[in-house]
């Protein structure tokens, strides 16, 4: 009697770990040649807030990580944890960090191989090659920041073919409690992923998407119970990643304040944006141009009615093929935290972005590489080579766009020219790319897009901040520094940084020294635990006649929150020894000035007027004297009164 074959779940030999090998291999050499040249990158725009900054550093710093929210910019406490793992390896070398995005993009790319095999779909290298190569990943990759993209995907696929394999041991051997370890694994693996991007809180519903398109039906008991703590899990997280964007990140007010009709539309617009940058992946952009919503047109309408009208041609034919239905739901499904119904901080910059559908694309990329194997395999009189020589041709245009997208992703002034060559009227690239040139000297140049970033914007207070910090340092502008200061802060009153330097900045230039005493008292009441702004709003009191014990009130106040400064000791001791030449309350002042400064020549030669008045320290006196004049050569002062001292002497 025959025996029946029992269908096994493994998959098939050519999956197996020996002969899958050298196709893992190929996915990391892919990866490392497109993007090579992230590895020699810098860190770009928000990198240092998820690089681990210095206070998060160590054992309780990463019990912060876990516990504190808001001491990470987004709470993603296992993206963190990688970072802060990370930083243990290497510190604050960035190469390390863009090779480990490198690494989990090619993992995820060989998860893909994996996946489609287990679906039983065809081309599956094809599948795993096009998404490694993709030029929509290259923000992804490149970036540092969105190593969550890159971790969260790996560990979403790793959920996912867990799931599978728990649905396949369920039917095979539903009471084993091997079965129930394959689950236990799946939900840890989805934690692992949601906590690292909420994006990926998509999945209990892209499996259920799954389910139907591979039976044809779902089942309350069968598909739906076991996946219910998942879907509270992943509402929890949602919710809770909408109320740090809101509360902690910012994107809330009026520039996120878009109507019910206006998100419907602007998801429609968004999900054909990112399938058509899939099929056409020209003229990325890292900031692609902000769509006006405010007035909605017929040109509004399109994009959402052709994708309604898309969605009930493919149900409606659901019978002959599921396929394209369920790769459509997959896709607008994992879209969805991106679509506009939420609000996320760089929506004030523009609707879209590369890195917003790098999970997205795989649902695109599998069925298209599947559709694409099937059509090769029905011209069987088509030479092997011929298929391969167009399949190398795909990759390698892709490739060769990933690697020269990835250029671009360099440093900071090269992103943000080259996304002001293609979004000239990106006011982020503009502003950031003048504080940019800034930091690195070249003011005029900055000026020049600080002055470009206040035709788009006028009434934005920190350019014109910016743009005084720039004129004063370039000679002869200062007139322009402090109408610009004055402005910032006209604007934003809060903004108390272009208060103090507005202060510092007239504090040089006569005439202006009771608006330096209001300015600095604005500071302080934003901060009052400022010592340094205390003690320079006492020296400027010093300037009024009159007002000597108002300013050593402000002085001694600051010590108590700057104890070792010496400027403030010193302009102490000068109030001190004004009232009254032999005060030797000033003596302690002096003496610190003298030891934190050595090479101040005007406290020694105070100090050596006071101690004159004590014949036991004359000779102490007569070095400070000496000391001051080898600073000093030209201190005639410390000359004469030395001079005097030496002539007195038995």
């Amino acid at each position: 009697m025959a025996r029946r074959r029992v269908k096994s779940d493994n998959p098939p030999s050519s999956a197996k770990p020996s002969s899958s090998l050298p196709i893992w291999l190929g996915l990391l050499g892919m990866c490392l040649a497109a993007y090579y040249p992230a590895i020699s990158g810098g860190v770009l725009w928000d990198d240092p807030a998820h690089i681990t900054r210095a206070d998060l550093q160590s054992w309780a710093g990463l019990g912060r990580i876990w516990f504190e929210i808001g001491a990470t910019q987004q709470y993603y406490p296992v993206l963190h944890s990688a970072f802060w793992f990370e930083h243990r390896l290497w510190g604050d070398a960035v190469a390390g960090y863009h090779a480990v995005n490198i690494l989990l993009h090619a993992i995820s790319a060989g998860l893909i191989v994996v996946l489609v095999r287990k679906l039983k779909l065809k081309g599956g290298w094809l599948a795993g090659c096009i998404f490694a190569l993709h030029p929509v990943a290259v923000e992804s990759v490149a970036w540092i920041s969105e190593q969550k993209n890159t971790l969260s995907t790996a560990f979403y696929l790793l959920a996912l073919l867990a799931w599978l394999r728990f649905e396949a041991q369920r039917e095979s051997e539903p009471k084993s409690s091997g079965t129930w370890r394959t689950y236990i694994l799946a939900s840890l693996l989805f934690g692992l992923a949601v906590l690292s991007k909420t994006v990926t809180v998509t999945l209990p519903a892209a499996i259920l998407v799954l389910d139907w398109w591979r039976r044809g039906s779902l089942s309350w008991r069968r598909d739906v119970v076991p996946l219910l703590p998942w879907f509270v899990f992943a509402i929890a997280a949602g919710l809770m990643t909408a109320w740090v964007e809101r509360n902690i990140i910012g994107a809330e007010g009026e520039v996120f304040a878009l109507t019910l009709l206006q998100r419907c539309l602007l998801a429609g617009n968004v999900a054909w944006f990112y399938f058509g940058k899939l099929v056409w992946p020209i003229d990325l952009i890292f900031i692609y141009p902000r769509w006006d919503m405010e007035v909605t047109t017929v040109v509004h309408f399109i994009a959402p009615l052709t994708a309604i009208a898309g969605l009930v041609a493919l149900w409606f034919q659901r019978h002959r093929n599921r396929g394209p239905l369920a790769a459509a739901l997959l896709f607008g499904g994992t879209l969805f935290p991106a679509l506009g119904f939420f609000n996320v901080f760089p929506f004030q910059f523009s609707y879209v972005a590369d890195h917003f559908q790098y999970l997205a694309c795989i649902a695109i990329i599998v069925p298209v590489a599947a559709g694409l194997t099937l059509l090769a395999d029905r011209y069987p009189q088509l030479p092997v080579w011929s298929k391969r020589t167009a399949a190398g041709i795909l990759l390698s245009a892709l490739g060769f766009l990933s690697w020269q997208q990835t250029h671009e992703y360099r440093d900071n002034i090269t992103l943000y020219r080259a996304t002001l060559e293609k979004n000239p009227a990106s006011l982020m690239a503009t502003y950031n790319l003048g504080m940019e040139l800034a930091a690195i000297g070249e003011v005029e140049e900055a000026i020049t897009y600080y002055r470009k970033a206040l035709k788009m914007k006028p009434d934005y207070a920190e350019i014109h901040a910016n743009l005084a910090m720039a004129l004063m340092r370039n000679p002869g502008h200062e007139d322009q520094a402090i109408a610009a200061f004055r402005e910032a802060i006209r604007l934003k009153p809060e903004l108390w940084q272009a208060s103090l330097n507005l202060a510092n900045l007239l504090l040089t230039i006569p005439g202006h020294i009771e608006e330096v005493i209001q300015l600095y008292r604005a500071v302080l009441k934003f901060d009052p635990s400022r010592g340094e702004v205390r003690s320079s709003l006492g020296y400027a009191i010093m300037q009024v006649p009159g007002r000597e014990q108002e300013a050593l009130g402000h002085l001694e106040a600051a010590l108590k929150f700057i104890p070792d400064d010496w400027s403030t000791h010193y302009q102490i001791s000068r109030i001190l020894l004004n009232r009254r030449p032999d005060n030797f309350e000033a003596l302690v002042h002096l003496e610190l000035v003298v030891q934190s400064r050595p090479d101040f020549a005007a406290a020694r030669y105070h100090l050596a007027k006071l101690l004159l008045y004590r014949p036991t320290r004359r000779d102490e006196a007569i070095r400070h004297l000496q000391t001051a004049l080898l600073l000093e050569p030209s201190f005639e002062e410390a000359r004469s009164l030395l001079s005097q001292v030496q002539r007195r002497a038995p």
